[in-house]
């Protein structure tokens, strides 16, 4: 195994001897589970559903209360924000974060992520159970694969036309971009769904995602006029867009990329891929409990309100290792993901395109 990681910024990380930090893992869990962080928290997470519901019914009252006005734009808006906290919901589930049995978490997390949000949870398992499988590995991890936003140089190299201009110019179009998440996020689930081969609960997930949009939509462009109707959509659709992807993207993005063939341990690989997000109780629930991303990493199953707390035992443990733990305030977090995706989309340049030639070139 090498024993460094290629980082982002150039540099290289150091890593530990796999001996000492494979023995040393196992007696973090132990530590973990004796401090009672992988009990479930049921009261917890009842009482989000319970103020989803209270927030998704105060949103469609207000729907139906304001009528035909362009008011009707901060229900978009909002409803735009209650479904992203909806699909953090659904992610915990995923993880097992909520219920005992993988039974109760799966049939939550398939209706409140297809049956609320329009997300397909098979699409979502199995995308997601690679990434934390292999975070930030070439050739594994989906989240780094090209898409409109290439997270790689080699991707961005091969970027042409249209592509090419918007990939120099990603780490400013990000946020932008991602006004069109929720649109993306729609789509590959209908794609999952609709395509050849085994898909757990493909006819039950069909059957929400049916009910959902025909409601919906149905709703929308009965009681609105009709382009009052596609602003109300365009509107929760693209906060819920920026909010999804603004809530995910600071967790790995511009962190170490670990190589394909890479035998790096999994504590190792969990910490150094992963930055937290500093930051209070608000932080905390804005982002779902994404912000302590390490801990999530290492204990996908651990439900939100343990993960601070954790977050203290996991920290103590990387400083006696001497193993990189990333911590740092929204803001910079964003400044991070912005200018490694303006890095990265440098390699897009036209090869004879060269600053110094165009710098002394006659006008």
């Amino acid at each position: 195994m090498s024993d460094t990681i290629a980082e982002p910024v150039k540099r290289k990380v150091r890593i530990a001897k796999p001996n000492d930090v494979v023995a040393s893992y196992s007696v973090l869990l132990k530590q973990v589970r004796k401090e009672g962080l992988l009990t479930r928290r049921r009261r917890f997470y009842v009482s989000v559903f319970a103020l989803l519901a209270l927030a998704m019914g105060a949103a469609w009252t207000g729907f139906a209360l304001l009528g035909d006005t362009w008011f009707q734009l901060l229900i978009a808006a909002a409803l735009g924000v209650v479904l992203t906290q909806t699909a953090f919901l659904a992610h915990e589930a995923s993880h097992r974060q909520i219920f005992k049995t993988r039974g109760a978490n799966d049939w939550s997390g398939r209706v409140l992520a297809a049956g609320v949000v329009g997300i397909s949870y098979a699409w979502w398992i199995d995308k997601h159970t690679r990434h934390h499988n292999d975070p930030n590995t070439r050739g594994k991890d989906p989240d780094i694969e090209v898409d409109t936003i290439s997270f790689l140089e080699e991707d961005a190299a091969k970027a042409r036309g249209l592509q090419a201009w918007i990939t120099r110019r990603q780490g400013y179009l990000f946020f932008p971009l991602l006004t069109l998440e929720g649109l993306n996020l729609h789509a590959r689930s209908f794609g999952t769904l609709f395509r050849r081969g085994t898909v757990t609960g493909r006819w039950v997930e069909i059957a929400l995602l049916a009910v959902r949009f025909t409601a919906y939509l149905g709703i929308l462009f009965w009681f609105l006029p009709v382009g009052m109707a596609f602003a109300f959509l365009g509107v929760q659709l693209a906060v819920f867009g920026v909010y999804m992807g603004a809530s995910f993207a600071p967790n790995h993005k511009g962190m170490p990329i670990v190589p394909e063939d890479s035998k790096l341990d999994f504590f190792q690989k969990q910490v150094l891929t992963s930055r937290n997000i500093r930051g209070g109780a608000f932080v905390n629930n804005a982002f779902g409990g994404l912000n302590f991303q390490i801990e999530h990493h290492l204990f996908p199953d651990m439900p939100r309100p343990h993960l601070r707390r954790a977050a203290v035992i996991v920290r103590e443990h990387c400083e006696r290792l001497k193993v990189p733990y990333t911590e740092v305030g929204v803001g910079a977090s964003y400044a991070a993901v912005v200018s490694y995706l303006n890095r990265v989309g440098l390699a897009a340049r036209d090869p004879f395109d060269c600053p110094m030639v165009n710098k002394y070139r006659r006008p």
